[in-house]
């Protein structure tokens, strides 16, 4: 198997893009991607493209064709992958490209990730994300993304693992980030007590403790490491990708305050890069609600279990604290959450964040970065671990 480096990355701004199209969104992404790696087109071998739900969202299947119709591949009649893995879309679409990569099947491969979101009414968006979860035993009974994770967050509560404050820290630690990102969707730091007072959604969780309905899409280029320095002088190693599933349903897991998932597709990452969590500077996890963000950093082993909760209270996860910075971007919450673009917007931020181009939030001397991608609640998990050269 070769080494997979990426080349370039690129990002939308991430929001409510009134004013643009599906198309439009995805194929800026990739063309900033291109330019990025100073690439025409004409090199590249294949597309995989992370979307949810497009079919509901947009009324459009299909979307692999689309996308490579509108980005100009469709005449070189290469192949173009839609990937679909609940939120985890964009990570798992990732892995696909650097499987591709590493096989030798493929050189050069775009990977992008895009939803547009706000097309439909609120009701029927958070319909089409309670699909993530069980429709047979937990949607159809009732229950929602939100209520699921709510139940987790007490759990946590009760079990003495975080307290209500620590869980709302991490909304707090991904605003503070936000504000220093020009593609995020809130840029605007915001307080404990603004998160800890916002307008119930489910007990305990707040307004403020949920990921917002987003438009947006991301892409990265691969292609084999020994080749990087013909396109870039900067190239980002892979060091592991990995992705692990479990049960669809949160009821059928022995515990809902750790997600097996995750702990599995790190524990295979850091063995794949011969790497430990110490050896981590900064991480972009899976945020969509506060107390996920708050679990994932527990089971990627970056902080111990029931100690992530005071790392992000006390600070220690900002980009400046000298610590594991977290969700440099802003996170799901803050940067915002176009669900098949989630996965790659996070790969984007870690390849900045290694190659020294994070401007403003910038962890200093970061060389190796992480990232977890989840779809439903935990149900699937990608975990990715990139290095600066």
């Amino acid at each position: 198997m070769r080494d997979v480096a990426v080349i370039g990355v690129g990002v939308t701004k991430f929001g409510e893009l009134w004013d643009k199209s599906f198309r439009d969104i995805g194929v800026n992404a990739g063309m900033m991607a291109m330019a990025d790696a100073g690439l025409s087109g004409s090199e590249v071998d294949a597309l995989f493209i992370g979307n949810m739900s497009a079919g509901r969202f947009i009324n459009q299947q299909n979307i692999g064709a689309m996308i490579a119709d509108y980005a100009g591949f469709a005449l070189n009649h290469i192949p173009s992958t839609r990937i679909e893995a609940g939120a985890a879309s964009g990570g798992i679409a990732f892995r696909q490209g650097v499987m591709a990569v590493a096989s030798g099947m493929h050189d050069i491969v775009v990977v992008g990730g895009a939803e547009k979101m706000t097309d439909v009414d609120d009701a029927s968006s958070n319909s089409i994300l309670d699909s993530t979860a069980d429709q047979q035993w937990e949607a159809s009974m009732g229950a929602t993304m939100a209520s699921l994770f709510a139940m987790i967050a007490r759990r946590y509560i009760h079990e003495g693992l975080a307290t209500r404050e620590e869980i709302a820290s991490v909304s707090v630690n991904g605003h503070a980030h936000g504000a220093l990102n020009p593609n995020a969707q809130f840029r605007k730091a915001i307080k404990l007590e603004s998160v800890l007072r916002s307008g119930m959604v489910a007990d305990p969780l707040g307004l403020f403790d949920c990921a917002p309905i987003s438009d947006g899409a991301a892409a990265v280029i691969l292609c084999p490491m020994d080749k990087a320095k013909e396109y870039t002088d900067n190239p980002v190693r892979v060091a592991a990708v990995t992705q692990a599933s479990d049960t669809l349903a949160l009821f059928q897991r022995d515990s809902i305050t750790s997600f097996a998932s995750s702990r599995i597709a790190a524990e295979r990452a850091f063995a794949a890069a011969k790497l430990s969590p110490s050896d981590i500077s900064v991480a972009e996890v899976h945020d969509c609600y506060s107390i996920e963000g708050l679990m994932a950093v527990e089971d990627l082993g970056l902080y111990g279990r029931g100690k992530g909760g005071k790392a992000f209270l006390e600070g220690q996860t900002l980009f400046d604290a000298g610590k594991i910075a977290i969700n440099t971007s802003g996170g799901l919450k803050a940067r915002g959450h176009p669900i098949g673009a989630t996965g790659v917007a996070q790969i984007v931020e870690i390849a900045e964040q290694v190659r020294g181009t994070a401007d403003k939030r910038q962890v200093k001397g970061a060389r190796y970065g992480m990232t977890l991608n989840l779809g439903g609640t935990g149900s699937a998990a990608t975990v990715s671990i990139l290095e600066g050269i």
